[in-house]
């Protein structure tokens, strides 16, 4: 995302050129499409992550031993995994790591929403700029041209 946002900062630095006529430009126009299309996967994957590590902190069930918590997912499990967060009591561990993916979570989304824009933004400007007028006079001069023949 911050490389996302470096890229930004060049294309605003390279002067406006209409339809791109500069190479730099569009280098730069399509490396930022892409950056921002990759950013965007990466923080719903990261969103995706940190609801899962969240659910299963919710369903934990959690014991002080010797400075440290040790979570299982089910206790009757000989077998199950355990999570074991070093140099920490599980009281705290529930209530700043819950709120630490929680805003992991509001964050990861707010930045996929932005490269999101950013993707409709940029794919606009390049693709949905049509000249109706330019298409209509085509039509109009091979009609002409063809009722001559």
């Amino acid at each position: 995302v911050c490389v996302v946002a470096l890229v930004g900062f060049v294309l605003l630095c390279i002067s406006y050129q209409p339809d791109e006529k500069t190479c730099a430009q569009f280098t730069v126009k399509l490396l930022y499409f892409l950056l921002s299309a990759l950013a965007l996967v990466a923080c719903v994957l990261a969103v995706a992550f940190a609801a899962h590590h969240y659910l299963q902190l919710t369903k934990f069930t959690c014991d002080t031993i010797q400075d440290s918590c040790q979570c299982k997912l089910d206790t009757a499990d000989p077998l199950g995994r355990t999570f074991v967060y070093q140099d920490t009591d599980c009281g705290s561990l529930s209530s700043m790591l819950s709120l630490y993916l929680l805003l992991q979570m509001a964050l990861n989304l707010v930045a996929a929403l932005v490269c999101l824009l950013m993707c409709f933004v940029v794919w606009k400007h390049r693709y949905q700029v049509f000249y109706v007028g330019v298409r209509f006079q085509l039509l109009t001069a091979a009609e002409g041209h063809g009722q001559q023949v």
